[in-house]
């Protein structure tokens, strides 16, 4: 007697996986390009005194290498997420701004292409907060990355997004 693979996603609601629960890529060879745009954030909480040091960084200016390198991820976001499709990104910014607590960080990437750009926002903002991490640890090893979140989407089958405060 074969016995079934256990399906995985018994609401039949997650694309990534075909009828017998195996992960797959969705073939999006059918959909038609639209424009589509996604923010993210994330925040990286650190001492008064790691925020302090941030202009004086013997590796240069945290803030604008960490920008940079979110840059560099949101378009290599497929070569890190196994099911993911690359696509030509059409606009790609990433914000990093001093806080009370630590230093906030923003990213918005937009496209006009058959499948949406949300790991590529959430992509940028996790690397850009590591890269704060990278440039800063020396000072504080407890610097804490936190709350990396979808804020919006717009575009595609799915339609618009907008996540709400929990707080």
């Amino acid at each position: 007697m074969t016995r079934k693979p256990k399906q995985r996603n018994p609401a039949g609601k997650l694309s990534h996986y075909d009828e017998r629960g195996r992960a797959r890529m969705v073939d999006v060879s059918e959909k038609a390009p639209t424009k589509r745009t996604a923010v993210a954030t994330a925040r990286v909480v650190m001492s008064p005194a790691v925020i302090a040091a941030l202009p004086r960084n013997p590796k240069g200016d945290p803030l604008e290498v960490a920008r940079i390198a979110g840059v560099m991820a949101a378009k290599r976001t497929a070569e890190l997420i196994p099911m993911c499709h690359p696509i030509p990104l059409s606009k790609m910014e990433v914000h990093a701004e001093v806080q009370k607590d630590g230093v906030a960080i923003r990213t918005l990437v937009r496209t006009t292409a058959v499948t949406g750009v949300e790991m590529e926002a959430l992509v940028a903002a996790s690397v850009a907060a590591l890269t704060i991490y990278d440039m800063c640890k020396a000072l504080d090893k407890g610097i804490e990355i936190r709350e990396v979140h979808l804020v919006r989407k717009s575009g595609g089958k799915s339609g618009d997004y907008q996540r709400r405060t929990l707080r």
